[in-house]
C-alpha cells in the first residue's frame, strides 16, 4: 500500500478513499458483492480492464484487507477471489452509489449491461413499499449464471446459485430483461418470441418483475 497516492487526511472518507479510490477498485469490490469469482470471471466482468490493472488492484485490495484468495474444495480446486468480513461492509455503499448513479446519463458507449452489474442495478432499484406483504423466493437465470433472490420483509436478498425450490424461475439475459423493466418492451412478446422463460408461479413472477422501477432521471 505504500507505492499508492494517498490523501494524507485523517478523515474517514479520504482514509476510505485511499483504499478504494483508485481507479477500477470499486468496480472490482462490486463484481465481489454476490459471491466469489476466479480472475477470468472478474475480467470477463469488466471487459474494458487491462489483466495487468485488474491485478494490481487485486493485489492492493488484498493487502488492504478488503479481498481475500481463497482455493474452492475438490473437484474444482480454482483459485477464487472473494471479499473478506471488513469488505463485505462496502456493500451498502455500492448499493448506495449505483442507486444515486442511476439517476445520471448513460455514458455514450453501446456497452451491455454485465450479469452482476443488472443484478445490482435490481438491488439499488428494489421498491420495499411495492413488495409488502410479499414473501417469496425465486431463481434468475441470465445466461449461464444462477442467482437465488428472496424478497420477505421488505428486503431482497439476491446470492449466487440455485434456488432449492423457488416459487418462481425467470431465464432470460441482462438485455432482455433489461427492456422488459425499463424500456417498455412488453413481458408478453418477450415470452412469445422465447427471449424470456417464466416457470412456477407466474402471478409471483410477474410481481416480483414489478418491484423494480425505473428511476427518475435527476
Amino acid at each position: 500500500m505504500a507505492t499508492m497516492r494517498t490523501y494524507g487526511d485523517r478523515c474517514g472518507v479520504a482514509r476510505a478513499l485511499d483504499i478504494v479510490g483508485e481507479r477500477w477498485a470499486l468496480l472490482v469490490v462490486r463484481e465481489l458483492v454476490l459471491g466469489p469469482k476466479r480472475f477470468t470471471d472478474l475480467r470477463t466482468g469488466l471487459p474494458r480492464l487491462s489483466t495487468d490493472v485488474l491485478a494490481q488492484r487485486l493485489r492492493e485490495l488484498e493487502a488492504a484487507g478488503v479481498v481475500r484468495r481463497r482455493k474452492l474444495a475438490p473437484p474444482s480446486g480454482a483459485r477464487v477471489y472473494e471479499l473478506t468480513e471488513w469488505g463485505h461492509d462496502l456493500e451498502p455503499l455500492v448499493i448506495g452509489l449505483g442507486r444515486w448513479g442511476s439517476r445520471a446519463p448513460f455514458p455514450p458507449t453501446d456497452a451491455e449491461l454485465g450479469v452482476d452489474s443488472f443484478v445490482i442495478a435490481l438491488k439499488t432499484l428494489f421498491d420495499a413499499d411495492a413488495a409488502e406483504g410479499l414473501d417469496a423466493t425465486f431463481e434468475l437465470g441470465l445466461g449461464e449464471d444462477r442467482f437465488r433472490c428472496r424478497v420477505h420483509d421488505g428486503s431482497f436478498e439476491v446470492a449466487r446459485g440455485s434456488a432449492e425450490q423457488p416459487d418462481a424461475t425467470i431465464s432470460t439475459d441482462p438485455a432482455t430483461l433489461s427492456s422488459v423493466l425499463w424500456h417498455q418492451r412488453l413481458l408478453a412478446e418477450a415470452e412469445q418470441s422465447g427471449d424470456l422463460v417464466i416457470s412456477g408461479s407466474r402471478p409471483t413472477a410477474t410481481r416480483l418483475l414489478g418491484l423494480f422501477p425505473a428511476p427518475q432521471p435527476a
